[in-house]
């Protein structure tokens, strides 16, 4: 067996510190990339814009503000778990102010002030955002305002799982005393970020689902980037430089400092930052000292109230050597601050990246990736099989295959981003769904295109893997890897975690073909695999149930059973079959059921009299028989059922080879609430299978593997 250690799990704490009041604004320095619009795709932008405009220009046609029926303004777009403790009123800005702007003297970081929401992950995101000008007028259209064309509607856009969406909604919003209760702009009469965190609310479902994040997950959903995410205390030793090459390009960046124990309250550092809380970081500069370099970081508090901590450090301008780096040097608004790295690094404890481009951090050039997107899911008892820890049920998760065929420019690796993201999970908190500890590993491997088996991972090592199993909506990591063929194996820490669309990227480096498609295998051919079951315990049933049969054909305890042409319907297959299973005490079952009975005389029933003559109930029976010794065989604890796990090798040694999403269906139809078949739902499922496959051969006469029906010849299918 491949020695390697067993995964570790990382528990990443949210941020979601408690709301402040209002601060002031000043104006944002200029931005320079702009290379996440190569993403665009302009059919898709002119369909969107479309349609808005057309919402809109009937709105103001009609002299009607537009009031969203699918985010209404009522409790239940607030919260999902408990009532707001203060009487709300929703208003439109004009009611709140005399003259509301939608943007006013240009979005900036002080336009974003945390409310009474536990968000400050999200505001942390949208701070950075303000950085980079072009990807803030992709995510937030200035084309917009409470003067031209104004109908009460206002339109953001977000990058959601491979394709920019775009999220309408009215502008009537949360007030307490004619104040908004939520974000808000240092400049009452400016709401652009108090609409934008609306919009992303409705995206979410409510705005309680927005409480507690990590910035990360908002910085993606901006800008479609690759994530990453650093512990500080064992990030990297160019770290600094990491971060600067990162901000000059573009990248979206925020930090924080975790609580020492999850259940305390959030509270202050001795310096007087915030544990809990996100910070956005806005600037990194080096500065030009008597005998050193000194680095510095400048980062925003999303409060934007909160006076400079301890570790901020002095009027570092006095050392610039040029008006300009003066001017970027000079003290900043309120909540705010410079601080030397070496502070930052004291005083923070993680550090979230979001690379527009999956080179930003690695090269000074411009690079082109090939990026695929896989969309699956894990199913309970079928394909949630966990992390390597559990050997016996990690095989079952989804495979992705992955070839390198170039290296890189004067290396001999290839350089290749997984980055696997479970979909949803905050929009589905209202119903308990929260966040699983995911992970990936990947595997060297030569030519198998089929699902690999149990084991392969017994006796092989992964070749690469991610640090650890986190509770993030996404876990990234970055590899060099050799030529060669590779399987990807995406899963949750524990078995058993069901997450019905997770989502994978893969970004591998120039001129390489990735191949990341999940195995797909039909029936060979209706060809039975080669069983691993011996010819002679072959024979010796065969023998066994053969005298079993004649003496039900024979014996005058059956006659009753049989009309004068002997054929036997679903209540007479039912009472056989049970008293030659009876006969099994090793199966403990309680027998066959009706619906089982008539499901195969359906499949076995060839001149549609609906009974079974002689010659077809042999059939039968020999068909059963096969199939109980595969059962047997995998009931390996003889409990007379088999985990659903297992399931794909009794199917495989049946004679079916199916794709993954087929799988899933069998276990959840056929498995019970501990995730086991009994020999009864077993034997349905193969009768259904056998049913499915002869009826689609019966129907592709060309034997091309393609099949057209009508809606009679698809009922003939369903019922056969």
């Amino acid at each position: 067996m491949a020695g390697e250690q067993k995964f570790s799990e990382t528990s990443v704490q949210l941020t979601e510190a408690a709301p402040q009041t209002v601060g002031s604004g000043f104006t944002a320095p200029g931005n320079i990339y702009s290379a996440i619009l190569s993403r665009n795709e302009a059919v898709k932008d002119a369909r969107r814009l479309k349609d808005f405009q057309e919402l809109r220009d009937k709105y103001v046609r009609k002299k009607v503000l537009f009031e969203d029926p699918l985010f209404p303004a009522q409790d239940s777009s607030l919260f999902y778990s408990e009532k707001f403790p203060l009487k709300l009123e929703w208003k439109r800005p004009s009611d709140i102010c005399s003259n509301p702007q939608f943007i006013l003297g240009g979005a900036n970081r002080t336009d974003i002030c945390q409310g009474d929401l536990g968000d400050c992950w999200l505001l942390a995101a949208i701070t950075c955002l303000t950085l980079n000008d072009i990807v803030l007028k992709r995510v937030v259209p200035h084309d917009q305002s409470f003067t031209e064309n104004y109908a009460g509607i206002f339109h953001f856009q977000f990058w959601r799982y491979g394709e920019w969406v775009d999220v309408v909604v009215d502008d009537r919003l949360p007030t307490y005393k004619n104040q908004l209760v939520f974000t808000r702009s240092g400049q009452k009469n400016e709401f652009w970020s108090a609409l934008l965190e609306k919009a992303y609310a409705k995206l979410h479902g409510t705005y309680e689902a927005l409480k507690g994040g990590n910035s990360l997950e908002a910085m993606e959903d901006f800008t479609g980037g690759v994530t990453e995410f650093f512990e500080i205390t064992e990030a990297p030793k160019d770290l600094y430089n990491i971060m600067r090459k990162a901000l000059k390009r573009g990248s979206l960046m925020s930090c924080a400092i975790d609580i020492l124990v999850p259940t305390a309250q959030r509270t202050k550092t001795a310096s007087g930052l915030v544990r809990g809380h996100a910070y956005s970081v806005t600037g990194v500069e080096q500065v030009d000292g008597k005998d050193l370099m000194i680095c510095l970081v400048r980062v925003r508090d999303p409060w934007g109230v909160a006076p400079p901590p301890a570790c901020k450090s002095n009027d570092w301008a006095a050392l610039a050597t040029s008006e300009q780096e003066k001017e970027r040097l000079r003290p900043t608004e309120q909540g705010e601050f410079w601080m030397c790295f070496e502070e930052f690094k004291k005083n923070f404890t993680k550090l979230e990246i979001c690379n527009v481009t999956p080179d930003t951090l690695e090269d000074d050039k411009m690079l082109k990736w090939n990026v695929t997107i896989h969309e699956g899911r894990w199913v309970k008892g079928c394909s949630a099989g966990g992390c390597r820890n559990f050997l016996d049920t990690y095989w079952t998760n989804s495979q992705f295959r992955l070839v390198l065929l170039e290296a890189d420019t004067k290396e001999k690796t290839c350089t290749v981003v997984v980055a696997l993201m479970q979909k949803d999970r905050r929009k589905e908190r209202c119903s308990g769904a929260t966040l699983h500890n995911i992970g990936f590993a990947i595997y060297e491997m030569k030519g198998n295109q089929q699902q690999l088996p149990k084991d392969f991972f017994i006796y092989n090592a992964s070749t690469a893997r991610c640090k650890s199993y986190a509770n993030m909506r996404e876990v990234t990591e970055r590899f060099c890897l050799k030529l060669g063929e590779y399987v990807i194996i995406p899963s949750t820490f524990d078995p058993h975690k069901e997450i019905l669309k997770p989502q994978q990227n893969c970004c591998v480096s120039p001129s390489n073909t990735l191949f990341l498609n999940e195995s797909v295998f039909l029936m060979n051919g209706g060809k039975a695999v080669q069983s691993h079951l011996s010819a002679v315990s072959w024979r010796r049933e065969l023998s066994y149930g053969n005298a079993c049969l004649n003496a039900i054909f024979t014996s005058h305890h059956c006659d009753s059973f049989f009309w004068q042409d002997m054929q036997i319907n679903a209540n007479e297959l039912r009472t056989v079959l049970n008293r030659v299973v009876a006969k099994h005490k090793e199966l403990k079952t309680e027998g066959f059921s009706l619906e089982s009975c008539r499901s195969m005389i359906a499949l076995m029933d060839t001149d549609g009299t609906g009974h079974l003559n002689l010659q077809e109930f042999k059939h039968l029976w020999n068909k059963i028989k096969k199939w109980k010794l595969v059962f047997t065989r995998f009931d390996t604890d003889k409990s007379s059922t088999i985990s659903s796990f297992e399931m794909r090798n009794a199917l495989t040694e049946a004679g079916f080879q199916l794709n993954n999403q087929l799988y899933d269906i069998i276990c959840m139809r056929y498995a019970n609430e501990h995730m086991e078949m009994d020999f009864d739902s077993y034997i349905s499922c193969l009768v259904r299978l056998e049913g499915m496959f002869r009826a689609f051969r019966a129907f592709d006469k060309d034997g091309d593997g393609i099949i057209k029906l009508n809606v009679f010849e698809v009922s003939s299918i369903f019922f056969s």
